[in-house]
């Protein structure tokens, strides 16, 4: 892709599929895309600004939300979703307009912004949060309120996963992380982490109970059996699916022949 041409969308999309080996041509020649943009390059989308002032003395970085265009971030906390997936460390820096940002001042600007979440989707907040803090965090957040990460886990699992972005997937995604991460910490998975599990076994029922004859999976991904007429529709719903249950399933799990279809 190429920095003239090509939004922060998409970029931000390779980056998540391959980290920091992802290349982009740039004015300066061919490099890695997140080194460009962790250095202060520029792409359509890219839009980050100045946050809040933080306890200690820092100053936040919060990424604007621009949805509806496939250029900058579509929900909220996306980049900082991606980014973490990266093995970015919490002091590594983000350089905005001439100044160095480190990564946790992006994350405390997520914490104290959780109120204002206006779609409810917490999906790419626990992706980030989970990557940087314990999951037994809680935090004071913008509001005044106290919040934790099992309040982002349980407005997660009280979501309707069938009439959410993308079939749900991206919710299952991030509840699935979630649980990666406490399983990890070796804590309790009682109470909400519980119902989450419950959420992430049944979507894997339905999806494949819902399975195409093809290997494709449901169009109306785990509300009822569909099938896609054009390749863009199969390629999105199959796709979203298919990162759903590998970030899911056990390596053995993986192996089966229904995912190996897929």
């Amino acid at each position: 892709l190429s920095s003239d041409t090509h939004a922060a969308w998409q970029v931000l999309h390779g980056i998540l599929a391959y980290g920091a080996n992802f290349p982009l041509s740039t004015p300066e020649g061919t490099s890695s895309a997140l080194d460009y943009l962790l250095t202060g390059g520029t792409l359509r989308g890219w839009t980050l600004e100045e946050g809040d002032q933080l306890p200690g003395g820092d100053v936040g970085l919060r990424a604007i939300v621009e949805p509806g265009g496939y250029f900058g971030q579509g929900h909220a906390d996306q980049w900082l979703a991606i980014l973490s997936q990266c093995n970015l460390s919490a002091e590594d820096t983000i350089a905005v307009q001439g100044k160095l940002y480190p990564l946790k001042s992006f994350v405390a600007q997520v914490q104290l912004d959780a109120p204002y979440n206006h779609d409810d989707e917490w999906s790419w907040t626990l992706i980030g949060l989970t990557q940087y803090l314990p999951t037994d965090s809680s935090w004071t957040a913008g509001d005044g309120r106290k919040w934790s990460i099992e309040d982002l886990v349980a407005r997660e699992v009280s979501q309707e996963i069938n009439s959410s972005t993308c079939g749900g997937t991206h919710r299952l995604i991030g509840m699935a992380m979630a649980l990666e991460r406490r399983r990890a910490e070796g804590k309790s998975l009682d109470g909400v982490w519980s119902r989450a599990n419950q959420t992430l076994q049944q979507a894997v029922q339905l999806a494949r109970q819902y399975q195409n004859a093809d290997g494709s999976f449901s169009s109306n991904y785990f509300g009822r059996t569909g099938i896609a007429a054009d390749n863009a529709t199969l390629l999105s719903t199959t796709g979203h699916t298919l990162e759903f249950l590998a970030l899911t399933l056990s390596p053995e799990e993986l192996q089966e022949p229904w995912v190996q279809r897929a």
